[in-house]
């Protein structure tokens, strides 16, 4: 079933491309590249000896650490990163570096102790390096730990694990990065081979710290001092869905944007230590941000008792959800269940002329319908209530299919689209849009993710 509030469509101008992510992800390849070619060229210059099995085992030890300050630089919220590729991305280049990592101190190991080993074997030579040369019992701990990270961060495991489980396992990278840095300056030859070696990997492990210093403690820290924030009013919008105003100093100076998300943390005795992500509702207006929350779990179900006055400490804006990255001067906007709240603020800021499908399973749950067809009127936008499952036929074909889409949206090809609801849909919704032949650059989906 489709509802439609119809408005007259005007022709989409051609767009222009934006740099935006093109720049970032130029970036971070060309850092990535440059220094693998500077470590290459340090473990040339400090040396290569006749054993192969122990170069190679070298070598894969230093792009092992290597992975792990770009790992680093990953994890660090850095807003110029977060805004250009977005939180899932970056979560998912996590995922890819984090495996690089497991697999290259395997063979960091694996060749070092078969090269290396005498008529005893190679657990033997562990054993003896273990205990007789400093920084190797430390290295090996280290190891362990990477190695459990990544077995309980493999699809098998991750789906058996809850989230806080493999979150506190996940915390343990950070000992094991310290303890595999003490054991490169300890026992690395290429380390410690010269001056230009030392200053290096002090300076790139100094980079990829602080940056992670300043994206995760220094600027969200700054910002909450700065900005004050407090719980300015809780309001039910359906039996389990509520609106949380926030209010604070200074607002307008924040830089949120609509389709953006902020960790939210309610300092309360029983939720101060728990952080929720929840995107904005409603477009930033200097005046206050709203977030809505619907009772998926026990962390989002208690927001509605949060009591008004109740100090927040926000960290963000993230995510890369916005119109910065608007290429055509029409949109799509595409929501499905609680990504709802994302795709009613950007409908607020967009320019252009706007179609807004909004996929529910029943017409009642769909949340914050008023208000978008209020913004709708106001906008001149169209707005297609689109109910029953992702596998629903219509008459086109599947809810989501690419025919079924065409008939809804016949410019689509025009237009940028917005993408936010539960990964099925937007697969759903992004494999029809690449059937139509829409350019990926013009495709924008937030799925639900953040690099830890």
């Amino acid at each position: 079933m489709t509802t439609t509030l119809q408005q007259p469509v005007r022709p989409a101008p051609a767009g222009r491309a934006t740099p935006h992510k093109v720049l970032a992800k130029a970036g971070l390849y060309a850092f990535l590249l440059a220094n693998a070619a500077f470590v290459t060229y340090l473990f040339n210059a400090a040396g290569v000896g006749s054993n192969k099995l122990v170069n190679f085992g070298r070598l894969a030890g230093l792009y092992g650490a290597l992975a792990m300050a770009f790992q680093l630089l990953l994890v660090a919220r850095l807003p110029w990163l977060d805004r250009r590729l977005g939180m899932d991305k970056l979560t998912s280049w996590h995922r890819w570096v984090g495996f690089t990592i497991f697999w290259m101190l395997i063979g960091h190991l694996t060749f070092i102790a078969f090269g290396n080993a005498g008529n005893d074997g190679p657990i033997a030579e562990i054993i003896r390096q273990a205990t007789e040369l400093e920084g190797i019992l430390r290295a090996l701990v280290a190891w362990t730990i990477i190695m459990v990270v990544g077995v309980v961060s493999a699809r098998f495991a991750r789906r058996k694990l809850a989230y806080e489980t493999w979150h506190f396992i996940h915390l343990y990278t950070y000992i094991a990065i310290f303890l595999a840095f003490t054991h490169q300056v300890a026992v690395g030859s290429t380390f410690r081979k010269s001056a230009l070696a030392t200053g290096y990997w002090w300076a790139l492990w100094a980079f990829a710290i602080g940056s992670v210093v300043i994206g995760r403690l220094v600027l969200p820290f700054w910002c909450n001092w700065r900005h004050q924030f407090r719980v300015a009013a809780v309001v039910p919008e359906a039996h389990n869905v509520v609106s949380v105003y926030i209010e604070g100093k200074d607002l307008d100076q924040l830089g949120a944007k609509a389709g953006q998300f902020f960790l939210w943390r309610f300092l309360t005795k029983d939720r101060w230590w728990q952080a929720n992500p929840f995107s904005l509702s409603a477009a930033p207006n200097g005046k206050y941000l709203r977030l809505t929350a619907k009772a998926l779990g026990t962390g989002s179900a208690d927001i509605r008792n949060v009591k008004v006055g109740t100090r927040v400490f926000a960290e963000g804006p993230y995510g890369a959800f916005t119109t910065m990255h608007q290429t055509k001067q029409n949109a799509l906007l595409v929501a499905g269940g609680v990504g709802v709240t994302p795709i009613r603020a950007l409908l607020e800021e967009i320019k252009g002329h706007v179609v807004v499908l909004y996929r529910v399973t029943d017409p009642r749950e769909a949340v914050l319908l008023r208000e978008l067809e209020g913004l709708a009127r106001a906008k001149g936008a169209v707005l297609r209530l689109v109910t029953g499952s992702s596998k629903t036929i219509t008459a086109n074909g599947p809810l989501l299919g690419p025919e079924n889409i065409a008939a809804l949206v016949p410019d689509v090809q025009d237009r940028d689209i917005f993408i936010c609801g539960p990964n099925g849909m937007t697969d759903a919704v992004v494999r029809s849009l690449d059937e139509l032949g829409v350019p990926s650059n013009q495709v924008h989906a937030e799925r639900f993710a953040l690099a830890n």
